[in-house]
């Protein structure tokens, strides 16, 4: 009986462990749905992305070539469009490729 319970028990553990998982899985991929389809295309971001290639001189943090992206070198991972300007930095296109792959 008590390998039954123990059992049991142990089952209960791996399934709750496997559904917090899953969980986590289907919150980040809604973050990062978000993030692309909404934030990224918002008048925020666009103001936010202007002020640090302005703030970097239109010039790449990395290489010094010309800027014409802005990388996220941390994420505010539960309010998007937080982040403060210091954790954005200008890119190339080259650069932030790199950094990306």
């Amino acid at each position: 009986m008590e390998v039954l319970v123990l059992v049991i028990v142990l089952i209960a553990g791996i399934a709750s462990w496997i559904f917090k998982q899953w969980m986590f899985e289907v919150k980040r991929k809604e973050r990062r749905d978000y993030y692309r389809n909404v934030y990224l295309k918002s008048e925020a971001w666009q103001r936010k992305r202007y002020v640090v290639l302005k703030r970097d001189n239109w010039r790449c943090g990395y290489c010094g070539a010309k800027a014409t992206q802005v990388h996220h070198t941390r994420y505010a991972k539960y309010n998007i469009g937080t982040e403060p300007i210091d954790w954005l930095i200008s890119v190339c296109n080259s650069c932030h490729d790199n950094l990306h792959n």
